[in-house]
């Protein structure tokens, strides 16, 4: 028989089994293949099932109609290539296009900092380099703690995530102080589960040079450390919990400023 003469419909389930990488090159086989590749019953089923519900957290409203007015495949490459700013505009959205599994990024002003509001301890500022409007610049404090927490069933099920604490340190290497002979300390976990001593990653910051170097430069600029891995099952464990912090000194600490922490798959 030949393959095509089946329906659209049945490529389209065909089809659905790959991935959307091989739905895009099946689409020059043939014409048939090139109108199931291009219908939005095979696209819906690459596109996260709460799909309409993360169009509707968007920061505005003229960007979720934009978005609901998009055939399937369209909106699929339109939150791959584009970030999508939900709630208040402070964190983001966006798909992993070989995949379409689903990444967060929280911005700053949407995670726990410890006296974040205080203007003497920290300041809000704009950076251009930043997605969101606002990032924090600490100025000096003692105690560091950063707290972010996403809810479990907002991930892609049956993937392994890591989060990673998104940063820049200011230039004056004076002002940086605290970040070059401490460590901080990182660590991921659902909530309600203790952590053990070995489930925390201490990392220095602000390496001297000639050291093992862990943070790592991304390609918009700024700064990343892996604050630690999680695997989400079926999205029904619960919040997940990200912490950094530096508690146990006396050592004043500066020149630190924070984007986000930013949530996404994490391949072995």
């Amino acid at each position: 028989m030949d393959i095509n003469q089946l329906p659209a419909e049945c490529l389209s389930s065909i089809l659905a089994f790959t991935s959307p990488k091989d739905a895009c090159r099946s689409a020059v086989a043939s014409p048939a293949f090139r109108s199931a590749a291009d219908s939005d019953a095979l696209w819906i089923t690459f596109l996260p099932s709460d799909y309409r519900q993360i169009i509707s957290q968007a920061s505005s409203s003229s960007t979720s109609s934009c978005l609901n007015s998009l055939s399937k495949k369209a909106l699929y490459f339109r939150l791959s290539d584009h970030l999508l700013f939900i709630g208040s505009g402070n964190s983001s959205f966006v798909l992993e296009k070989e995949s379409g599994k689903k990444c967060y990024m929280i911005g700053a002003r949407d995670l726990d900092i410890i006296w974040g509001n205080s203007p003497q301890y920290w300041t809000w500022k704009s950076i251009p380099t930043s997605r969101f409007r606002e990032v924090a610049e600490l100025q000096v404090v003692w105690w560091l703690e950063i707290k972010g927490k996403i809810e479990a069933r907002s991930l892609s099920p049956k993937t392994k995530y890591a989060a990673y604490f998104v940063f820049k340190l200011v230039e004056d290497r004076y002002s940086r102080r605290g970040f070059q002979i401490r460590p901080v300390s990182l660590e991921v976990h659902f909530e309600g589960a203790e952590v053990e001593e070995d489930g925390r990653k201490r990392v220095i910051l602000d390496p001297p040079e000639g050291s093992l170097v862990v943070c790592e430069e991304r390609s918009d600029g700024w700064m990343e450390v892996e604050m630690g891995e999680i695997f989400n099952e079926l999205g029904d464990d619960g919040t997940i919990i990200f912490h950094l912090k530096q508690i146990d000194n006396f050592i004043s600490k500066g020149g630190l400023i924070v984007e986000g922490i930013e949530i996404r798959p994490k391949y072995d």
